[in-house]
């Protein structure tokens, strides 16, 4: 008998909390290969092989974290995270920490040595326990495994699925409504990986998966057709957007009278446009909210809230998601004359002012709203819009019979054409090219709040790391993003649209195993060299431009088209309006790289 056909606890424990997470609805394991967690990998393989889990095999752990927390932010499920011990389970902080802020369930699901092991020099052994104890929702050292399991019914494998299902309901918010990250450490003893017990993918057989309830998931948005009178609620990631309203929350009522605006954050989702519109409020939606749309939306926004008639007179802010984009909203939140209403969500509460209140749900009382408030806003917001399409040919013009007519049209025709792209160009092609079976994912960079001054109203679900707005893991994040959104051949191309140094900061995430399926996805980066966002920081008027250059822009002058070419991508490149719309509006069957090359 080879050590293969032999049973090992470590085996027998990672079967039974895999295969009880399975049973519970979780569908995708993300894990980094390693020597301490390979039962649980292969376990995973096995789970996989037999058709109830995708496995996603990343080099890097970090890369890992943020393919799960794509995963999680699109499907509004936990996806495991499976790694090693030492600095393989510090890689993961970065994701955690977003997932904490930004409320996205996630398991982390690390091995360790066993306890005897730690802190005497032992190889690749740091204290796991409580890593990760500022950010996580529930958080475990378990016991060392060290019985094997007959039949899968033992006191051990009883306890992990328990711990399986209490980590389940823990990182979708169960009792707090605020979805997470939630850390199991395993420690494991030799030998670390045996024979598959023969009654794993049985157990869903003999347990039934744990009722759903009202705190089980994250709650989101309506319970009643848009209209005065109906009830919204928070939570309105794009995984989250078939949950029902609690009808146990007691919701806040909004009188009538006070000047009131409605601003949604990141992942506000639906609730935000359908209050707006059932109490007859202007609606400030940040490009990421996923609520920039409807007849309410406010073009323009940042101008409108430093006019002392407009923003000026706002009595009551009701906040939906976490607004970041701009300071005008951060101002309008922080001040003491406004009283701010943040509706929970998932993510992290809001009190820029220190006398925020937070409410589980809220509700717009019945009556006539106020037309001269609102249309104040709406004759501002129309005078605010732009079109940023490129200009029509003039068709009259190119039909002349007079040369100098027909002449000039072409020449303007030309000049149109060739004209280089520049950001708000970039935006708004990647915003028209898009449409509600798409995703489209914004990094943290300059590109984002170019789109969020610029661009009009548009139902398409979007996507963005705004817990804490760093530029980790944003391709990786993407990645999860459209695994998820494209399972089961469901259409549609998600694009992601970065700057070059965020994309630089995650390169390892192009780098996919060649046995997995590709996804459909389009990385669209604005490469103008460097941070040129520090040029819009109160940095720019303090430091000289040769410490700019050297410490802030960081230049680069990497080639991205071999870059694509080494991790298998394929790659374009767009100088124009026209090359650009045309790379957008092809088809796309796996992985491209599009680079638009922007000026300093």
């Amino acid at each position: 008998m080879t050590h293969a056909d032999l049973p090992a606890p470590a085996t027998d424990a990672a079967a039974a909390l895999l295969g009880r997470l399975i049973e519970l609805g979780v569908r995708h394991i993300v894990l980094s290969p390693g020597s301490r967690s390979q039962a649980l990998a292969l376990v995973a393989a096995e789970l996989e092989a037999r058709g109830a889990a995708s496995v996603h095999v990343r080099v890097d752990e970090r890369v890992a974290g943020f393919t799960a927390l794509g995963i999680g932010r699109e499907s509004g499920m936990p996806a495991a995270v499976i790694c090693t011990s030492g600095t393989a389970v510090a890689n993961l902080l970065p994701a955690a920490l977003e997932a904490h802020h930004a409320g996205v369930p996630m398991l982390l699901l690390t091995a360790d040595r066993p306890p005897e092991l730690r802190g005497v020099g032992a190889n690749q052994t740091t204290r796991q326990p409580g890593l990760f104890a500022p950010c996580v929702r529930l958080e475990a050292d378990l016991p060392v495994p060290e019985e094997v399991d007959e039949d899968g019914a033992g006191e051990q494998s009883a306890m992990l699925r328990r711990m399986a299902e209490d980590a389940v309901a823990a990182a979708l918010g169960a009792g707090t409504r605020q979805p997470g990250p939630v850390h199991l450490n395993l420690p494991f003893r030799e030998p670390l990986a045996g024979a598959l017990p023969d009654w794993l993918g049985i157990a869903a057989v003999d347990l039934e998966p744990l009722p759903p309830g009202p705190d089980d998931v994250p709650v989101e948005e309506i319970a009643a057709p848009a209209a005065s009178g109906a009830l919204y609620q928070g939570g309105g990631g794009i995984g989250e957007a078939n949950h029902p309203a609690d009808p146990e929350v007691d919701p806040h009522v909004l009188e009538r009278g006070p000047r009131t605006v409605v601003v949604a954050g990141a992942d506000a989702g639906p609730a935000a446009e359908a209050l707006a519109h059932a109490g007859g409020w202007p609606l400030i939606a940040e490009i990421v909210s996923g609520s920039r749309y409807g007849r309410n939306l406010v073009h323009g926004y940042r101008a409108h809230l430093r006019d002392a008639e407009l923003g000026g007179r706002i009595e009551r802010a009701v906040v939906f998601g976490h607004p970041t984009l701009s300071r005008e909203v951060t101002a309008l939140l922080s001040r003491d004359d406004v009283e701010v209403l943040a509706v929970r969500g998932p993510g992290e509460p809001l009190n820029l002012n220190g006398a925020t209140v937070a409410v589980d749900a809220v509700i717009a009382a019945i009556g006539d709203f106020d037309r001269a408030w609102f249309g104040a806003w709406m004759r501002a917001s129309r005078a605010a819009a732009v079109d940023l399409s490129p200009a029509a040919p003039d068709a009259a013009a190119l039909a002349s019979a007079v040369p100098r007519e027909r002449l000039g049209a072409l020449a303007a025709e030309l000049e149109t054409v060739r004209a280089p792209i520049d950001r708000a160009a970039l935006v708004d092609a990647v915003w028209r090219a898009s449409w509600p079976h798409d995703r489209l994912v914004f990094a943290s960079s300059r590109l984002v709040r170019v789109a969020d001054e610029l661009l009009g109203g548009k139902k398409i679900p979007v996507h963005a790391n705004r817990g804490l707005a760093g530029i980790d893991g944003t391709i990786a994040t993407a990645t999860g993003v459209a695994l998820t959104s494209q399972a089961q051949g469901a259409p549609g191309i998600t694009r992601l649209l970065i700057g070059d140094l965020a994309l630089l900061h995650d390169v390892g995430a192009l780098l996919l195993p060649a046995a997995e399926p590709a996804p459909r996805l389009q990385v669209i980066v604005g490469n103008d060299g460097g941070g040129t966002i520090f040029d819009s920081l109160e940095v720019a008027g303090v430091a000289g431009p040769a410490a700019m250059e050297r410490v802030l822009y960081t230049p680069q002058e990497v080639s991205l088209a071999d870059l694509a070419s080494a991790y298998g991508w394929a790659y374009v490149r767009a100088t124009t309006r026209t090359e650009l719309d045309q790379a957008l509006t092809a088809a796309v069957t796996g992985r491209q790289l599009v680079e638009v090359v922007l000026a300093r």
